[in-house]
């Protein structure tokens, strides 16, 4: 069974080298819908794939750290970089270009690496990410799978390389967070009290 959590976010970007001279020498930015996609065999004692409430926490706070942020490829102009990081408080540096198509691997990565990394305690199955569709626009989007994550050739995806502003960490709910997740500290979900025995 599939349930799909929506999240929104503004952003802005240069994807160089793509074929678009508009896109490859100018910031611009985007409206970007995000549907994270989450499949199970079994469903939990509330009879859910994965309670939408529990999507409101790491995982809410790591895809929010894209609002109103500048994201940049690592591999990018060292000057360009600078001057991101310089006027602009909220920005991300990625190891991969910040098309839709990465961004669909980036959050599909990044969900994966948070619900391996999660405590359940209500009897949740195998939940886990079944893939992620990113909207740039109202006419056009970008879906990934697994085989897309573990697919070197679209670029090497790693916690290490994924840097997130001193401003952006401030506002998390939990500023250790992304630590965390590097280091493999679980995060546990809230204990259940179950009113009716299955």
């Amino acid at each position: 069974m599939l349930i799909r959590k929506l999240f929104k976010f503004e952003n802005a970007h240069i994807v160089r080298n793509c074929t678009s001279d508009r896109c490859k020498r100018s910031i611009h930015g985007h409206s970007y819908k995000v549907e994270l996609l989450l499949k199970a065999s079994k469903l939990d004692h509330g009879q859910m794939v994965y309670d939408f409430g529990l999507l409101k926490g790491v995982i809410k706070d790591i895809f929010d750290s894209f609002d109103h942020a500048i994201c940049f490829w690592q591999n990018d102009d060292p000057e360009y970089i600078k001057a991101c990081k310089t006027f602009s408080a909220r920005w991300v540096s990625l190891p991969v270009s910040p098309s839709a198509e990465q961004f669909s691997r980036v959050f599909f990565f990044l969900a994966q690496q948070v619900l391996k990394s999660t405590v359940t305690q209500n009897g949740e199955g195998d939940v886990e990410v079944y893939s992620v569709i990113v909207h740039e626009t109202d006419t056009g989007y970008a879906q990934s799978f697994m085989e897309d994550i573990e697919n070197q050739q679209m670029g090497k995806l790693s916690l290490d390389q994924i840097v997130f502003s001193d401003q952006v960490q401030q506002e998390w709910a939990d500023q250790e967070m992304y630590e965390k997740l590097k280091n493999g500290i679980k995060f546990q979900n809230p204990e259940v009290d179950l009113q009716v025995q299955i």
